[in-house]
Formats: structure tokens, sequence, C-alpha cells
């Protein structure tokens, strides 16, 4: 019996691991998208919802008859790293139109169970019309529709729309379209993840451009940290207990979240919290119960995830021309800093190299545009950072290393690292 109790303790501990993973990939896993995922997460949700509030002070809603998991990453940094995408060829993210269009939508989506595409498109005319600010939705415009079905499209792959008739991307041909949805408002209200709704601000639309980052650490604000946003103002004093809790969690909620921790990028208090046998004990605990690998060095920590769950994109890849790009032009930097122009020469002597490589890239401006999305993909897994023109390599880059490229026609002897 001892044997069976201990086999059963086994497995839920890497059910939990599993869990905690699978919603860092995706905070929102839905029944009918991941039924295999949502039923592990509904049998152990008690101890997945403990451990995200322990460690990251996140909020875990599972709803197992509304069929969802929703988990709520509060961060008052801008991550520019992990837009809403297009559900389109090439998964371009979303611009600011399409942002705008989609506060519109949820907006109006409130206030009905069902609705059609075109009675939508009309609330969301009439809404942004009548507001000052916002430039009004034109639906006789071609590019207006395709923006307005890019976000419904994103909903529904959120599931909070269900098309009962009809598709989405006829509405791009034809604003006579007839799509016929069902909206579930109690998992749209569910995808706001800040803690203080932006209405609530009640500033000057003028302002808020001008007062970004304080406005963002307005909506992002916990209470029980007594302060207002990562750089520890205080709104009151902070207890001990407070001061703690909030260290905890701003550490953990980075490594949980980011590709790389950096020491540098922490205050002098979280720093001295990470040294402490406390600090190090809780870090080298949580990794351990969600199933990570944790990886220390003199520059900073990372979680890794051996299955390759808890992440929504991966590098090296050879998925993408920008992931190959920036492998191969990482190497080419050999730990010393850059210019944009020295960068451009050598995506040039790529492509030429590999002249059926790249395919996207062989207009006049292919070099640059390379180089663009390269660095992006090396910003977004802290690879590199980018300031006044220099590219300069970060330590986590050591990890990484490349061969001779190869590409399906060429087939090199050597192959990417």
């Amino acid at each position: 019996m001892s044997n069976l109790n201990n086999q059963l303790v086994i497995a839920e501990r890497e059910d939990v691991a599993r869990g905690i993973r699978l919603l860092l990939a995706s905070p929102l896993i839905s029944e009918r998208a991941g039924p295999d995922s949502f039923d592990l997460i509904r049998r152990r949700r008690e101890p997945i919802r403990q451990w995200f509030d322990y460690y990251c002070g996140w909020t875990l809603t599972v709803e197992p008859r509304l069929g969802y998991a929703r988990l709520a990453k509060v961060r008052t940094a801008s991550d520019p790293t992990r837009p809403a995408r297009r559900p389109r060829t090439g998964r371009a993210p979303f611009d600011r139109r399409r942002y705008v269009l989609l506060c519109l939508v949820t907006a109006e989506l409130l206030a009905v169970p069902v609705t059609t595409i075109g009675l939508l498109a009309d609330r969301v005319s009439h809404a942004s019309g009548t507001d000052p600010v916002v430039p009004a939705f034109d639906s006789a415009r071609r590019a207006e529709r395709m923006a307005f079905v890019d976000v419904l499209r994103l909903l529904e792959s959120y599931g909070v729309l269900d098309v009962v008739d009809g598709s989405t991307d006829s509405f791009v041909e034809s604003a006579e379209a007839k799509v016929l949805y069902q909206i579930d408002s109690t998992l749209l209200l569910r995808l706001l993840a800040a803690p203080v709704g932006p209405s609530q601000l009640a500033l000057p639309a003028d302002e808020i451009p001008l007062r970004f980052d304080e406005v963002l650490g307005l909506v992002s604000q916990e209470r029980r940290y007594g302060r207002t946003n990562d750089d520890g103002a205080e709104v009151a004093p902070a207890s001990e207990i407070q001061r703690n809790l909030w260290l905890r969690h701003s550490i953990l909620r980075r490594l949980a979240d980011d590709p790389v921790l950096y020491l540098a990028d922490l205050t002098a208090e979280e720093r001295g919290y990470l040294a402490s046998p406390t600090g190090r004990q809780l870090v080298r605990r949580a990794a351990e119960q969600a199933g990570f690998v944790l990886e220390e060095r003199a520059e900073g920590m990372l979680f890794i995830d051996p299955d390759g769950l808890a992440t929504d994109s991966r590098f090296p890849d050879d998925a993408s021309t920008a992931k190959v790009a920036a492998l191969l032009l990482l190497d080419g930097m050999e730990g010393e800093a850059v210019t944009a122009e020295q960068l451009r020469i050598s995506a040039g002597a790529l492509l030429a190299r590999f002249p059926r490589w790249a395919k996207a890239y062989r207009e006049e401006d292919g070099p640059a545009r390379l180089v663009a999305d390269a660095l992006a993909v090396l910003s977004g897994f802290g690879l590199v950072k980018v300031s006044a023109g220099l590219v300069q390599v970060l330590p986590a880059a050591a990890r990484y290393a490349a061969g001779t490229a190869r590409t399906a026609e060429s087939q090199p002897e050597d192959m990417l690292a």
C-alpha cells in the first residue's frame, strides 16, 4: 500500500508541475481548445493555484462548468516582445488600430449574449464615431474590415466568441456577410489581468500617451504590497511582511515569465533577497515543484524546461528565417558590441551566400529588415541589448554557438548547433 501511495504522490507532483508550465505558456486554457490540458489543470487546480499564489502572487481561476482556466499574470513592465498576433500567414503583430478595435469590440460584446458581425460592426462604428479621440470605424473600407476580422478571430481563439453560423473571414470580402456569434461574457471579463480597471483612473485622454509608464503602474497596482510599481515607490509605509512578499513575487515572476533573469536588472533589495539563504532556497524549491531545472551563473539565472512546455517560442529554432538569421548573426558578434550597420553588412553577405534562402528579404532593404527581425528575436530572448545604435551581446548568449549555415538546397557539411 505504501508503494501505491508513493506512486500516487509522484503522479500528482508530475501533474502539478506540468500544469504550472502549461499555464505559463498559455495563461488561458479552454476545454474546447485543449481538453487534455484543461482536464489536468481541473483535477490538480488547488496545488497549482497555491504555487502561483505563493511564489508569484498571480491568481488562477478554474471554471470546470464553463470549461476554462485563466491565469492572471500581473506585470508592471511593458513587453513589446509578446504582442497579440494576427491569425494569418506570417503572424504579424497587432498594430495600434487593431488594439483600439479590440478595446471597442470587447466593450460592445459585454452588452449582448448573442450578436451578428454586422450588428457588432455597427455598434463599434457608432461608439468610435461619438468618441472625440478614437478614429471612427468604417466598415466600407477593406483595410478596416480586415483589422476588425483579426480582432474577432483573436477573440474566437480565446473562446470568447463562438461562431454559431457563417465564417468570420467572409466579412473581409463583404460588409454584408452574415455571421452569428454567441458570447461568453464571463470569460470576456476574465481577459483583463490588470488589478485596477483603466476606467477607474479618470485621466484626461490627451495625457495618457505622455504618462504611459505611470498609467501602466497605476492599473497594475497591487495593494497587498503597499506599493504602486516595480520601482518600489510606496503609497503607504510597507511592513516587513509586505516587503518580503513583494521581493519574493517580483523575482519569481521574472524567472517564471522571462527567458533569463540578469542580476544587473534587479534592484539592490532584490539582489540582497536573492543572495540570502531564504531567497535561494525559495527559488530552488519553486523550480523543483514546477519541473524546471535552475541554471545559476554569476550574471544571473534562468528556469529551463526540459520538456519545452512553458514557452510559447523557442530558440534556436529553424521554424522562421528571422530565428535562423538571429543565430548566425549572434555567432558573428563574438561577445562584442557591434553597430546595426555592421550587422546589415553581415546579413547582406548571408543573403548573397545563400541565394535561395530568405526569399522574403530579397528587396533592396532586405538586409536591414532581416537584421531588425533578427534583433527582435535576440532581444526577446534576452541575448542582446540594443541602445543608441549599438548592439551589446548579453551573457546568456554564450549558451549558443553556430556552425556553418545550411539551407534545404545547399546542404553544407555542418548544421546549426
